[in-house]
């Protein structure tokens, strides 16, 4: 697929304007489409980006830590692939070690490159999660994610302050009873030790 230009992406724009009803000529509307432009640029990202590299510059001086590992209230920022309206809220991520950790902001930064991309909830906790699998082969994974859905608070069934949440457990963090009430313990907000 080839990506089409900037002049390509502002003419979206202006005809989007143009559908809406206004004048994309009026002046407070001249440099709306470079504008919208260049957040999507931003607020896409996640194309450019691939969120498993940030995972695999790890340490393994752990001085024998092997307790859970856990980030809470990453800020979510993405869109729904359905609307292409934002959904915003907190993800929460966790993992037990084996034999070697990872810095905590590389956890983030996985959030935030699979969140920049069009995506839906389930999809985003499922991708997260696998990636913290597949790299750092810790002996479980926890992703919990909620927010909010703009698709839904804005327009349609118009619900705000609905959210959903969703989880993707893995390993002994999904089978062992004591290890997963342990994480979703620690997710909680407030909850933390």
């Amino acid at each position: 697929m080839t990506r089409p230009t900037q002049e390509q992406a502002e003419a979206a724009v202006r005809t989007l304007l143009e559908w809406a009803g206004d004048d994309p000529a009026r002046e407070g509307l001249l440099d709306t489409p470079k504008r919208v432009a260049k957040s999507y640029r931003e607020l896409f990202a996640g194309y450019e980006q691939d969120p498993r590299a940030y995972l695999e510059r790890t340490f393994e001086e752990v001085a024998g830590y092997d307790q859970l590992v856990v980030l809470s209230d990453i800020r979510v920022v993405s869109f729904c692939e359905h609307h292409m309206l934002p959904v915003i809220g907190v993800a929460h991520v966790g993992y037990l070690p084996t034999d070697k950790v990872v810095g905590i902001s590389k956890l983030a930064r996985v959030v935030h490159g699979f969140a920049r991309r069009l995506q839906i909830q389930e999809k985003l906790t499922a991708e997260i999660a696998q990636a913290i699998q597949d790299v750092l082969a810790p002996q479980g994974v926890g992703v919990v994610i909620e927010a909010e859905h703009s698709c839904m608070t804005l327009r349609g069934v118009n619900t705000p302050g609905s959210r959903l949440t969703t989880s993707s457990l893995r390993g002994v963090i999904r089978d062992d009873p004591r290890t997963r009430a342990e994480f979703l313990r620690l997710t909680r907000r407030g909850a933390h030790p």
